[in-house]
């Protein structure tokens, strides 16, 4: 298994990077950390990574504008090959620069079931509010305060005679079960079906007057009307038998399904059923998809198709 490298910021004794830390060690965790870092040399959590053998870096904050100190733990995180960064008790906050460098790349774990109580104090705000549940959220990080999309969330109830300390002490034992899994979720989510279902329907739909429509069980897009339209692409996962996750695109015809399996045979392979056709299957369960490669596909396919007032529509449009 090829594992996802990641770095964790944390910024004092590093309880939640403690959970990831020994979370990674089970041998079918997808993650392994490379770093762990901090903007504060005496964090307490430091000690624990190394004694475990991880890497780690720190660097104070003090006297430094926040993009300066930012872009020193940007590089740090760069040079140890970590592709994504968790935030475990990191008490910074980030610039816009430095989030928009690990976008949908960065994840975060907050003390509340977000949209509620983002920011401080969220254990007495809760029990403030009568709420029978607290709990914990893992979101990703966007430049908005705690206001990424949520990835997963626990519940855990507020029980009569909490106060803000023991409703604490309980969310922690929530944490250090939630971001190990939600985290190893979502460095895998490339080799999930129904993600890479998503991030194909966003893309077909988006082209012109199309929708879609089951075929043999397997979804498909259709450019045109309901009754008239033609399809210019399918999602396969195991369709007539075929081990692979793919989309199912029209070529020019069997010279150009020819040149392109010949090309890139990791990449493509001729669909059993439409193969025939000049149809190519583009494999999408590598966890190294071109999602940019894809869209091009699409619109190439549904060109295809598509009626002739439509792509010309489309080309007037892309010529302003």
């Amino acid at each position: 298994m090829i594992k996802s490298k990641i770095a964790i910021l944390i910024s004092g004794r590093g309880s939640n990077m403690g959970a990831l830390l020994y979370a990674a060690k089970a041998e079918d965790c997808p993650y392994q950390v490379a770093l762990v870092a901090s903007n504060d040399p005496g964090a307490r959590g430091l000690a624990l990574a190394a004694a475990e053998g991880i890497p780690t870096f720190s660097h104070s904050h003090k006297a430094l504008a926040r993009e300066d100190h930012d872009q020193i733990m940007h590089d740090a995180i760069i040079r140890s090959g970590a592709e994504y960064v968790a935030l475990a008790g990191y008490m910074r906050i980030l610039s816009d620069a430095f989030v928009s460098k690990w976008s949908q790349h960065m994840l975060n774990i907050h003390p509340s079931l977000l949209p509620k109580y983002k920011g401080l104090d969220t254990y007495q705000r809760a029990i403030d509010a009568g709420d029978s549940h607290a709990g914990c959220s893992v979101h990703l990080v966007t430049p908005e305060l705690d206001d990424g999309p949520v990835l997963a969330q626990t519940e855990v109830a507020i029980l009569p005679d909490d106060d803000a300390e023991s409703l604490a002490s309980r969310t922690l034992i929530a944490e250090h079960q939630l971001y190990p899994s939600a985290l190893a979720k979502y460095v895998t989510r490339e080799a999930q079906p129904e993600w890479i279902l998503d991030q194909v329907r966003q893309r077909a739909l988006a082209l012109s007057e199309t929708h879609e429509r089951l075929s043999f069980g397997s979804p498909g897009w259709r450019v045109g009307s309901e009754k008239t339209g033609k399809y210019f692409a399918y999602f396969t996962q195991r369709l007539h038998g075929e081990a692979s996750i793919g989309l199912l695109v029209k070529t020019s015809g069997l010279d150009e399904q020819a040149a392109l399996l010949d090309a890139d045979p990791d990449l493509y392979y001729a669909p059993k059923f439409y193969g025939k056709s000049g149809w190519i299957a583009i494999r999408l369960d590598t966890g190294r998809t071109d999602w940019g490669h894809i869209s091009d596909w699409l619109a190439k396919s549904w060109r295809m198709v598509a009626p002739k007032k439509l792509t010309r529509m489309m080309d007037i449009a892309d010529e302003f």
